[in-house]
């Protein structure tokens, strides 16, 4: 087997061994880096909407007090204004979802779905819980949701959801008395839940991982080449024209050219040894014959 052989074959397997190695590591740190800007995304989200609830209760209902004694108006009710300012930027990013996911609301779109009815009793069995984080298949692709737990904490909320009987008349006449009652003080009633698209942080990911991976193969091929030039030019050729000159002198021919060992490696100190050698096998062939 040549030298130039074992050493590609060598190197095929250190090059095999290090791409593998670093796509692993690549590919899941590209992944991960993804899925944790996915998740900032939800989760500014989710303090975009806890802003717009704080603001409208302490902003927005106290201007509005007068008038819900003659009608009930929804845009003085936290979840609605968060609902609908979210709503109004899902326009431009239709993917990006907000929902007061409630298992008995008031207002009939807040009602939650299967998997939102899921989330909001894990809270309920969980009361030490205080955020969820998930993925799930949405119409638009792989999505990953942020959820936090609607709990009754305000006596309040109570005015409006504890009975039929105790609530405004206003907010009766608007959604009627079959949904929203019945709510105790620290029960979880809900949940919000943010849903944000993976797709296009993915891709990227996947994106990035290609280019990495064609460079990383790339490199490797331009340093085998390299490699294989440097070892053919510094010890291939000086090692076989070497070998040949010795067979030569083996062989009795002493009247074979030396070998040029200008250099001072390794491939230089051996020319000056088989010089010497040959300088010395000569003078003793001379002493015979004398």
């Amino acid at each position: 087997m040549r030298l130039l052989f074992k050493f590609n074959l060598i190197f095929l397997v250190v090059f095999v061994l290090g791409v593998l190695g670093a796509g692993k590591v690549s590919h899941d740190l590209l992944q991960k880096n993804a899925k944790e800007e996915v998740l900032n995304h939800a989760r500014l989200t989710m303090e975009k909407a806890v802003a717009v609830r704080s603001y409208t209760n302490d902003q927005i209902r106290p201007l509005l007090e007068t008038q819900m004694k003659y009608t009930f108006l929804p845009q003085t009710v936290p979840a609605y204004s968060a609902t609908e300012v979210l709503a109004t930027l899902s326009k431009s990013f239709p993917d990006y979802t907000y929902k007061e996911a409630t298992l008995n609301p008031t207002n009939p779109r807040d009602r939650a779905v299967d998997w939102e009815a899921d989330i909001v009793n894990r809270f309920r069995a969980q009361a030490e819980s205080k955020e969820f984080v998930g993925e799930r298949e949405s119409g638009t692709g792989r999505a990953l949701y942020v959820a936090r737990p609607l709990r009754i904490t305000n006596q309040a909320c109570l005015a409006c959801h504890s009975t039929v009987e105790a609530a405004p008349r206003t907010l009766i006449d608007k959604y009627g008395p079959a949904n929203g009652f019945g709510w105790q003080l620290n029960e979880v009633i809900g949940a919000q839940v943010v849903s944000v698209p993976m797709a296009v942080p993915l891709a990227r990911a996947e994106q990035a991982f290609k280019v990495f991976m064609a460079s990383l193969i790339g490199i490797f091929v331009a340093i085998g080449i390299v490699l294989n030039v440097m070892l053919y030019l510094l010890v291939i050729r000086p090692v076989t024209m070497l070998s040949k000159l010795a067979n030569r002198v083996s062989l009795g021919e002493m009247e074979a050219p030396e070998f040029p060992s200008h250099g001072h490696d390794e491939i230089g100190i051996l020319a000056q040894s088989f010089t010497r050698m040959r300088h010395s096998l000569d003078h003793a062939l001379k002493m015979l014959d004398t």
